[in-house]
């Protein structure tokens, strides 16, 4: 008979939000639970399971690759926080050891440091404030030069002692918080390859929407690079909103038609109201029950709110605009952090910034636009996109 293999270091998960779902919670957590295991599926093997407002991720074998998993787990949306943890017996000798063990490196580096102790427990026979003090004193007869500092340490030690065991670790690490994909609907993201759309992506991937996202192509106005970076600020988004779709829409007919026949200060709100259309079939026909773009109030002319105006009245289903407040400041340290800047500044130009016009008309009347509209042949535009688009599995 193989012998069970005993991990000597577990990831310990603590929950965000769900803790506030009350009878839907197991609902929530099992979501988490799924996309846990999709995203350590390139780590190894790991055995997760909940118990006391905890997921704890066990190696199988010495295989499971431990950094790569805290890396994986650390872009989860619905973990508030999490800590790589020492599993040791419940035996306050076997743990004063482990501590030691475990934290050696850090402890021989800090100056001051902390016990906490947490006895979930309670037929452990030391209470938390003895466990904190004994393994306090057992690392002090160890490492003359520290001292223990209650309020500000430079190393928090935590000794958790619980039904399966007790774990040792430092400071919890910070999760990516929000909720799991999957559990707030599936929306489509019109994603361009600027900043602000990327960014979009990954704050209503926080929320648990599961995403599809709707590019539109112009060639040759726009090259087959335009299309790899977009490509590639998805597969960014994705590290975070797990996997996705891609609809790649042709738009060089419609942009052409409106170039040829319409004023030129209604070029964009006109190709933004055709690609309101067509993103809501897409939409539509891939079951998502609303869109998302990375507009932000004033930040261009086609971002006013009169021009908005004239463009979501042609939508049937809600819009989010997860950016609508924000500076662009705001928005760049969001990209830096989710790593999607360099490439949102690649010099590759999309369809926005191709046929943008001279003098852009920033309070437009309803009633101008769908005149300057109507010179087009609306139906045939839209039926020979939608027979053009292509779809990508990212």
């Amino acid at each position: 008979m193989q012998e069970k293999y005993i991990p000597h270091e577990i990831l310990l998960i603590k929950n965000g939000e769900l803790a506030l779902k009350g009878l839907n919670r197991r609902t929530f957590e099992e979501a988490l639970m799924t996309n846990l295991r999709y995203r350590l599926r390139h780590a190894g093997d790991f055995i997760l399971r909940k118990a006391q407002s905890t997921i704890y991720i066990e190696p199988k074998n010495d295989y499971a690759d431990l950094e790569e998993a805290c890396d994986a787990v650390s872009r989860v949306f619905g973990i508030a926080a999490f800590s790589r943890a020492r599993v040791t017996a419940k035996d306050l000798v076997a743990i004063q050891q482990a501590t030691v063990e475990y934290l050696g490196d850090r402890l021989a580096t800090a100056k001051t440091f902390k016990v906490e102790a947490k006895r979930a427990d309670k037929s452990f026979p030391y209470t938390s404030p003895e466990i904190s003090r004994e393994v306090g004193g057992y690392v002090l007869s160890h490492y003359h030069h520290l001292k223990v500092d209650v309020h500000n340490p430079d190393l928090l030690i935590m000794v958790e002692i619980r039904d399966f065991g007790a774990y040792i670790h430092a400071q919890q690490l910070p999760g990516a918080g929000g909720m799991p994909v999957g559990t707030g609907g599936k929306a489509a993201i019109m994603i361009s390859g600027g900043i602000d759309s990327p960014v979009a992506a990954y704050m209503m991937a926080k929320r648990g929407i599961q995403l599809t996202g709707i590019h539109f192509a112009s060639p040759p106005y726009t090259s087959e690079r335009a299309e790899q970076k977009v490509i590639t600020l998805m597969e960014k988004v994705g590290r975070y909103a797990g996997h996705m779709t891609l609809h790649i829409v042709p738009f060089t007919r419609i942009q052409e038609e409106i170039q040829r026949n319409c004023p030129e200060e209604y070029f964009t709100l006109i190709m933004r109201r055709f690609m309101m259309r067509l993103a809501q079939w897409v939409a539509r026909d891939n079951d998502c029950g609303a869109l998302i773009t990375g507009e932000s109030l004033g930040q261009v002319a086609s971002q006013t709110i009169p021009a908005m105006a004239v463009v979501d009245c042609l939508a049937h289903m809600p819009v989010f605009r997860p950016l609508i407040g924000m500076d662009k400041e705001e928005i760049v340290a969001i990209s830096r952090k989710i790593d999607t800047f360099e490439t949102s500044i690649q010099p590759y130009e999309d369809c926005c910034t191709v046929f943008t016009p001279r003098h852009p008309c920033t309070r437009p009347k309803r009633r101008l636009v769908e005149e300057a509209e109507s010179v087009l042949d609306v139906e045939a535009l839209m039926k020979d996109a939608l027979e053009g688009v292509r779809t990508l599995k990212l």
